[in-house]
């Protein structure tokens, strides 16, 4: 089962979450359309599908919080209740955002589940963001839900979804051309964020049970860890990727084993970072992939 961010509630009961739902919506501004996202690049891409028409909150927006621990608040717990629309992961990595969905009851919400969109489910990998094909999906159900919600403008949220998916023309052009150059070379990862971006590059992704251990918390086992210590003494994969919002022991030893072995490091996040879109982000990461596969091999 995949490891989910934590919800750490602070004994607030059914009652409490109910009782926190009462006051008046604390994220939304006069005239516009409350979204609630679970995770900010979801947030960002409400922004540019919504305009000026919607009011955009984001939970997970830390670059610097390890995303799968963090305390949910009395006001997050207003903000769900207050969104017209919420959009999440779901996939088992987001469950905190159902339990208060339902604790929260509002008539007429709108939920959008990622994950659902392009038939990933809970134990597949929940990093699904990372999938090509989930943000094009994603800003096509914000244009219907916020056509539904405000149809008088549903012209202006078709432009605008209209203008999003040109906007990823380069990243689907780097994609191809990474594929193109470097499909089926081997790569290593301490998690399987960037999982779904490297099988859509064509690359080839060892140490499936390591990343697995990581991603739930738990300790490698002493042969996958030996394994893994193998194949960056003896370069035999091009890069390593790593998640650079979480931390443990054995983790950075294997980002320093990698670059005490001279394979390119390449960090990924699960969250976007502050002042740049998700194009921006999704390309930046993207570039630093081909940088790395580009460089000496073994």
């Amino acid at each position: 089962m995949p490891n989910a961010p934590t919800m750490l509630l602070g004994g607030l009961t059914t009652v409490a979450l109910a009782a926190f739902a009462l006051p008046a919506p604390v994220n939304g501004a006069a005239g516009k359309i409350d979204v609630l996202a679970a995770e900010n690049f979801y947030g960002d891409v409400a922004q540019q599908i919504g305009g000026a028409r919607v009011s955009v909150s984001s939970i997970l927006s830390n670059p610097d919080q390890d995303p799968h621990l963090f305390e949910i608040s009395p006001t997050i717990v207003r903000k769900i209740a207050a969104a017209e629309i919420v959009v999440y992961s779901g996939a088992g990595y987001d469950t905190w955002v159902e339990k208060l969905l339902k604790g929260t009851d509002r008539p007429g919400r709108i939920t959008i589940v990622a994950a659902n969109l392009v038939s990933k489910k809970p134990g597949d990998n929940p990093h699904v963001w990372y999938e090509p094909s989930t943000m094009p999906a994603v800003a096509g159900a914000l244009s219907v839900a916020l056509s539904t919600v405000d149809p008088a403008c549903k012209a202006d949220y078709a432009a605008r979804l209209k203008v999003f998916l040109a906007s990823l023309d380069p990243l689907n052009e780097k994609i191809a051309a990474i594929r193109s150059k470097f499909a089926g070379a081997s790569v290593a990862a301490t998690e399987p964020v960037f999982g779904y971006m490297a099988t859509a590059l064509g690359l080839v992704v060892h140490d499936e049970r390591f990343q697995l251990a990581i991603m739930n918390n738990t300790e490698p086992s002493a042969h996958d860890l030996a394994a893994f210590e193998n194949e960056l003494k003896t370069r035999s994969v091009r890069l390593l990727f790593y998640n650079k919002q979480t931390a443990s022991k054995v983790v950075d030893h294997i980002v320093e084993l990698a670059r005490a072995s001279r394979v390119p490091v390449v960090g990924v996040t699960e969250t976007e970072p502050p002042g740049v879109s998700y194009q921006d982000w999704i390309l930046r990461e993207l570039q630093a992939t081909e940088r790395a596969l580009a460089g000496p091999s073994s």
